[in-house]
């Protein structure tokens, strides 16, 4: 049997490891699933006689080498900071590696010795970054193809709550990684190209900078702009391109509401509040506030921020329990993201029914023969529950088919890279249709960058 080694059984490992077991018996396939804990690995394989569980410690190096070399293929779903290692190891053992992962300059750097040995290195091959590029890729290259001229490409994703789960006032749950929610933004400033004008958001601004979308039945959503729209010029081969943009998609009045975590300074990651496990919620907002010997916590909040205790803000704010005087950080050292990310996860964690939702839409405008046309792709994909969501589906599937296609040398083009050659997109964008993602292709009238839909 081939021997799959799937390193990591987060949250989005659910569909992948489905696919792969659903496929075990007529592809002879047997899994094994390292994570530091088996607890959720043994949940998701069910006692399925294709697979095994095993605590799997990356920095381990002597059992990081022996089950490397034992794969037939390796898929890693840790944080994209871990895979460096692995992917030298699969170098080392001549084995193909998928990730669902932005390339690194450390796994770029291996894409010689890749290519030298004929390995695949599949990266960015999950839902975004992966099915943004595949499905962006399938219509540039279609519109290439008619000798049109690219004007504009706009690509805007979002990993949300599903209407019939959404029930609370921020109209939003966490689908992936909460710390990279609480951390969206940061780094540098958000840059994109309009009209042939380069722009720049810096991070303190770019929640009160949001465009209006409008997805199909599924009504109007905002999105804030991504932090480098810019490279994706040169991989998508649009240097040229005068409108490049990409985005994330939240419900409407998100991004307002977030500001105020962001204007106070609560995302921030670079220092560590003392005796923060000793804080309680109210104790932590304080922290960003005038000191005032006879105001309130929640009087000196509502004159920073400007808003009346009848503002819809303030309800949010009060949602999320800030003001509790009893509950208690009960984290050691932490920094204000992470505390944030503590009070953020007590109400917005998905529970056991919660369905979430995927969003995705991408306009592309062209030139041919002196007349301008512009396409809407979109993508909506509902999750089933808390475990098998839409952001599991999404990630997971085409990580899992490329896999397979890997293994089956069906995909063998060899060095480190993302799924936008035809070779690539083409077979997998087909299955994923198979288990609902397809995208719905629209023809409407040529706009361009239509800067009315961006406010503040």
């Amino acid at each position: 049997m081939k021997n799959i080694l799937i390193i990591g059984a987060g949250k989005s490992s659910s569909s992948l490891i489905k696919y792969l077991l659903d496929k075990s018996g007529s592809e002879n396939l047997q899994l094994t699933i390292g994570d530091i804990s088996t607890k959720n690995a043994l949940k998701l394989i069910n006692n399925h006689k294709n697979a095994k569980a095993i605590i799997f410690d990356v920095f381990d190096k002597n059992q990081r080498k022996k089950q490397v070399q034992k794969a037939a293929i390796v898929i890693s779903m840790l944080p994209a900071s871990l895979h460096i290692e692995i992917a030298k190891d699969c170098i080392t053992f001549n084995k193909n590696l998928v990730t669902a992962s932005y390339i690194s300059d450390e796994m770029n750097a291996l894409d010689e010795a890749a290519k030298k040995k004929g390995l695949v290195f599949m990266n960015e091959i999950g839902v975004d970054p992966g099915i943004d590029h595949m499905s962006a890729m399938k219509v540039i290259d279609t519109i290439r193809a008619k000798g049109a001229k690219m004007l504009l490409f706009e690509s805007f994703t979002g990993g949300l709550v599903a209407p019939e789960s959404d029930n609370n006032l921020w109209n939003y749950k966490f689908t992936w990684n909460p710390r990279n929610v609480v951390l969206a933004g940061q780094g540098g400033a958000a840059m994109f190209i309009q009209e042939g004008t380069y722009k720049y958001i810096p991070y303190h601004k770019l929640f009160r900078r949001t465009e209006f979308l409008k997805i199909n039945e599924n009504g109007i959503f905002e999105a804030y702009a991504n932090r480098d729209s810019l490279k994706y010029r040169s991989i998508y081969g649009l240097d040229s391109i005068p409108t490049m943009y990409r985005g994330t998609i939240r419900k409407i009045g998100f991004s307002r509401a977030w500001n105020i975590f962001v204007q106070l300074g609560m995302t921030d990651d670079s220092y560590t509040i003392e005796d923060s496990e000793n804080l309680s919620y109210r104790d932590y907002i304080n922290l960003f506030l005038a000191y005032s010997p006879s105001d309130s916590v929640e009087l000196k909040l509502r004159s920073y921020l400007k808003i009346d205790q009848d503002d819809v803000m303030w309800a949010k704010l009060e949602e999320l329990d800030l003001f509790n005087p009893k509950k208690k950080v009960g984290l050691k050292n932490a920094t204000p993201a992470q505390i944030l990310q503590k009070i953020l996860e007590d109400s917005w964690t998905l529970q056991e029914n919660d369905k979430d939702m995927i969003v995705m839409q991408h306009l592309f405008g062209y030139e041919i023969d002196a007349k301008k046309y512009q396409i809407e792709s979109s993508l909506v994909v509902l999750g089933e529950n808390q475990t098998y969501t839409a952001m599991a589906k999404t990630v997971g599937l085409p990580v899992a088919i490329a896999a397979l296609k890997i293994l089956k040398g069906e995909i063998k083009t060899p060095g480190v890279q993302r799924p936008i050659t035809k070779e690539i997109y083409e077979p997998i964008l087909q299955e994923l249709e198979n288990y609902g993602i397809k995208f719905t292709e629209k023809e409407v009238p040529y706009l361009g960058y239509n800067p009315n839909h961006v406010i503040g």
